[in-house]
């Protein structure tokens, strides 16, 4: 028998339907749709407009999505670990709210915050809790409402930013399949180069944060850039050389959606062609820990039983890395 890995057997996905492009960008600030597709390759992006919603109210229906799939009962899952920077309050657990809302009365959950690298630790904090033989179902959702904390006179940010959710269902796998390998890292000192300055402990809220819009990311472009190009293209021939594996042996890229230069290096470190990139930022923009997941829940019914894909990311903090897995399920039958 096999060694015991925790696969992902289905995975859902929730998008606001509000769609902010790079013409309405134009009315805003200071920049062009050519600037902005020229230099992240974003067209446009969703928008969490519905009054009083927040971000579990796009990770409630992701998860649903999965449960529907699935045919199975909220009562079945045993965790929920939401990745999310952008969380309903600072306490409780968005994860926590998500299970309320949901009715996952059963589970316990709580929340995992590494920016854009969120989803990936987050899978493999829920891969090890499969692995421990204490858990069956184990639901990993990343989700951000980016626009409640993005400058919209900021055209630094505000065009690379969207909100949306993703999520999988972790499952027991003896066949070979499953998360095989992960290579985490992070590097403190970039905080200073991409973080929101108030709202912590650091800078709790007062007038004068909230007038000085240190509420809102902040990001230096030009670093965080540079790193993010040699970060997650190193970690993903990193772990790729770990592994035995050339860019023949891969099916899918799953990378970060934050830029699509990134993306580009990020392929050619590991010698495969386009097409076997799974790219969507034209159409969502950096989701921020929800960009993986929505990759895989838009390829899922081209995915196949044994497929080697490379999921690779680098976020804020500075963290990032990339893990290897191989998938679990044939979904060609499933609609959305």
């Amino acid at each position: 028998m096999n060694k015991l890995r925790a696969a992902i057997t289905c995975v859902g996905g929730y998008l606001p339907e509000t769609k902010l492009t790079n013409q309405d960008l134009e009315k805003m600030v200071d920049t062009t749709d050519e600037w902005i597709t020229t230099r992240s390759g974003i067209k446009e992006r969703r928008i969490l407009k519905t009054p009083g919603a927040a971000s579990s109210d796009m990770a409630a229906p992701a998860i649903e999505e999965i449960l529907r799939k699935k045919n199975i009962s909220p009562l079945e899952i045993d965790c929920i670990i939401c990745a999310t920077v952008t969380p309903d309050m600072i306490f409780p657990a968005t994860a926590n709210i998500i299970s309320d809302k949901i009715g996952a009365k059963n589970a316990f959950g709580f929340d995992l915050e590494a920016a854009c690298s969120g989803f990936l630790y987050a899978l493999t904090v829920g891969a090890g809790l499969i692995e421990s033989g204490r858990y069956k179902k184990i639901i990993v959702v990343g989700v951000d409402k980016m626009s409640s904390i993005i400058d919209y006179t900021d055209r630094t940010t505000c065009i690379i930013f969207g909100d949306g959710a993703g999520a999988v269902l972790l499952e027991a796998d003896t066949n070979g399949n499953g998360l095989i390998d992960a290579v985490l890292k992070s590097d403190g000192s970039g905080r200073y180069h991409l973080h929101m300055k108030a709202g912590g402990s650091l800078n709790p809220p007062t007038h004068e944060t909230i007038n000085n819009k240190e509420h809102f990311v902040y990001q230096e472009g030009k670093y965080v850039f540079k790193y993010a190009v040699t970060g997650m293209a190193d970690v993903s021939q990193e772990l790729m050389e770990k592994n035995n594996l050339t860019g023949d042996d891969i099916d899918w890229l799953a990378p970060h959606q934050a830029n699509l230069r990134i993306i580009e290096a990020t392929r050619e470190r590991i010698g495969i062609p386009k097409e076997k990139v799974m790219i969507n930022i034209h159409k969502y923009g950096n989701t921020t820990a929800a960009t993986i997941p929505l990759c895989l829940w838009e390829w899922e019914n081209r995915l196949k039983v044994g497929d080697n894909i490379i999921l690779a990311a680098f976020g804020g903090g500075f963290t990032w890395g990339a893990a290897y897995l191989k998938w679990a399920y044939d979904a060609n039958f499933q609609t959305k």
